[in-house]
């Protein structure tokens, strides 16, 4: 009997499998009763989060595409950068204000220590009767107006440090870079498009994660399958790849309806528990993500 027919009711399915080491005229002993497999479910090959749908963090015309499709990149690598012209004027403008403003806050430096020893100076010459007290208090009055001067002047400086700073981030915005290792599984834009983080993905990428198997549980087999239960995942295509070991990560506490039943009636009266399953040794690269998978449960 062909158990992968894609019509065959997981219930049915289910029923085969733990039968299927019996026959009618074996004994009846508690070996030939008990089934192999307590649960069995349709499931697909993915990794946690999924893949990532990359944007460009900033609007702009791109200038540049440095990848192509099936590419293996780095971590940090450029995928794509747009015209850098506008940004580059921007940070050299801010520069130049914070060269300006620095230069200024020096100089006030230099007016404030005079200012402060000539006020100093004087103040003791009032006190030992050789100036009057007037010039000594004017000056005193100079020196705390070139020291607020000095204060704004420091200000403008930060804020003129602030302003480098955020134009050297949108510099930094107009270059897409890898978040991880991974493969670039699609490529959506070409050198000349217009693009914006509200205008959609430029690259599908798959990040150089762990397998798992996404399995859709039917609620009658929930009982029986637990958290670090052995499983063995079969390919479900009929390939013939070697079954592969793993073990249940976790279940999910909300049914919804199956996504993986070819049947259109059996999924609409099908309710289902997702469950993730990792895999005992690294999977061979031949596991291809979106790969369906039978996933049948050990009872040991």
């Amino acid at each position: 009997m062909n158990l992968r027919h894609p019509r065959l009711p997981l219930a049915l399915l289910a029923t085969v499998l733990m039968a299927g080491c019996s026959h009618d005229e074996a004994p009846a002993t508690s070996q030939a009763t008990t089934p192999a497999y307590v649960a069995v479910a349709r499931g697909r090959i993915d990794i946690e989060g999924g893949l990532l749908k990359l944007t460009m963090p900033s609007e702009g015309i791109v200038q540049s595409v440095t990848v192509h499709e099936g590419q293996h990149v780095q971590k940090g690598q450029v995928l794509a950068q747009l015209d850098l012209e506008p940004a580059k004027l921007a940070l050299d403008s801010a520069v130049a204000e914070q060269q300006q403003a620095s230069a200024q806050a020096s100089a006030l430096e230099e007016r404030v220590k005079s200012a402060e020893l000539r006020a100093s100076r004087l103040e003791q010459a009032a006190h030992a009767g050789a100036g009057d007290m007037q010039s000594a208090d004017d000056a005193r009055e100079n020196a705390q107006q070139v020291k607020a001067q000095l204060d704004n002047a420091r200000a403008s400086a930060a804020l003129a440090s602030q302003k480098v700073a955020a134009s050297r981030y949108q510099l930094d915005l107009h270059t897409l870079r890898a978040p991880v290792d991974g493969q670039i599984v699609q490529r959506m834009v070409q050198p000349g498009a217009s693009v914006s983080p509200a205008s959609g993905p430029i690259f599908v990428f798959l990040p150089d994660s762990p397998r798992i198997v996404r399995a859709e549980l039917n609620e009658s087999f929930v009982g029986v399958v637990h958290d670090g239960m052995a499983a063995e995942v079969d390919d479900d295509s009929g390939s013939g790849l070697a079954p592969l070991k793993a073990h249940v990560l976790r279940i999910g506490n909300v049914f919804g309806a199956s996504t993986l039943e070819d049947d259109p009636q059996v999924r609409a009266n099908t309710r289902s528990v997702e469950c993730v399953l990792t895999f005992d040794q690294v999977p061979a690269t031949s596991l291809r993500i979106g790969q369906r998978v039978l996933v049948k449960f050990d009872p040991k």
